[in-house]
């Protein structure tokens, strides 16, 4: 959609000191805190997905409460078994999901306290994606929540 001359895709990006343009995420996908912070899942999820026997990730928020906007940031981690039993001799899901708990720790680390991430679902099953690959967030959201 062209408006005045721009051309509005959806996309949300920051422009450095150089000039250097970083798309950070979609306009319709970003989770809005509490207090009002932005949190860019693609730009959370592109760290999940570093980790070492991680297929694909979701980040998603979870309402903790009655307060409907006391959300907290959730992962969704698809993992590869074989890979999960070379690189840390995790064989069980529950020795998987230790694993992983200390991955997300370790990225929580470098994080803002707002968007650590407080919650884990670790799954085989690949996540809903479009005929182009792209993770279709409702589809994946309303999934989890069943």
């Amino acid at each position: 959609m062209e408006e005045d001359g721009w051309f509005h895709t959806g996309d949300l990006a920051k422009i450095d000191e150089d000039g250097y343009i970083f798309i950070c995420g979609r306009k319709k996908s970003v989770i809005v805190l509490k207090n009002g912070k932005n949190i860019f899942p693609e730009e959370m999820e592109a760290l999940v997905n570093k980790i070492e026997g991680v297929k694909e990730s979701f980040i998603f928020g979870k309402r903790q409460s009655d307060d409907k906007d006391d959300i907290k940031i959730n992962v969704k981690i698809i993992f590869d078994r074989e890979i999960m039993q070379e690189a840390y001799k995790a064989k069980t899901d529950e020795e998987i999901r230790k694993v992983l708990s200390d991955k997300i720790k370790e990225i929580n680390k470098i994080m803002p306290k707002y968007k650590a991430i407080r919650g884990m679902i670790i799954s085989e099953e690949p996540l809903i994606k479009t005929t182009t690959n792209k993770i279709k967030r409702q589809a994946n959201l309303d999934k989890i929540n069943e």
